[in-house]
């Protein structure tokens, strides 16, 4: 079985809040629309989603069927709203030392990476024959997947992401 991993649709970006706040843009909508008639989703599988409101309205556009909320799903958290011009490299640098916050207001990536793992091994346990899809975050996606691989993260996979977009991995089980 596969694990599908869906970065949400493009947000409605709003200064005056944080992102794990922000809405989806119905700018974006064609594309979600366009990800779900592409036929590179599984037409049978168990679907999650992150609690932050951009991946709640993706995973509504992507299916009609039922979707767990997880928590443990959310993006890296970073409880700010001032404005980066150099948020890519404010990022490399949450890559490059996990253990500490990159910017103030930012938990240190390790963090979200033991938090998103857990989660998800904690679903992939309970749905062992079955295809998973998560719609959540590029941060977050990234970090799971060098988890779930053994490979150090992508981070230029992680700057060309698209909203949305999809990864699918082959996590590593245990047997």
């Amino acid at each position: 079985m596969s694990l599908y991993l869906v970065r949400h649709g493009l947000p409605l970006i709003d200064r005056a809040r944080p992102a794990h706040e922000w809405e989806l843009d119905p700018a974006g909508y064609d594309d979600i629309w366009e990800l779900r008639t592409s036929g590179r989703l599984p037409h049978r599988a168990a679907w999650f989603t992150s609690p932050e409101p951009k991946a709640m309205a993706t995973a509504g556009l992507l299916t009609d069927g039922e979707v767990g909320v997880v928590d443990g799903l959310r993006e890296h958290v970073r409880e700010t709203t001032e404005w980066l011009e150099d948020f890519a490299d404010a990022v490399r640098r949450a890559f490059a030392v996990p253990d500490a916050a990159a910017v103030p207001g930012w938990e240190p990536l390790a963090v979200c990476r033991d938090r998103v793992v857990r989660a998800v091994e904690g679903i992939l346990a309970a749905h062992p024959d079955t295809d998973v899809v998560l719609i959540g975050h590029g941060t977050a996606w990234t970090v799971l997947q060098a988890a779930l691989t053994g490979r150090e993260p992508d981070l230029d996979r992680w700057r060309a992401l698209r909203v949305p977009d999809l990864m699918v991995v082959e996590p590593l089980r245990s047997t």
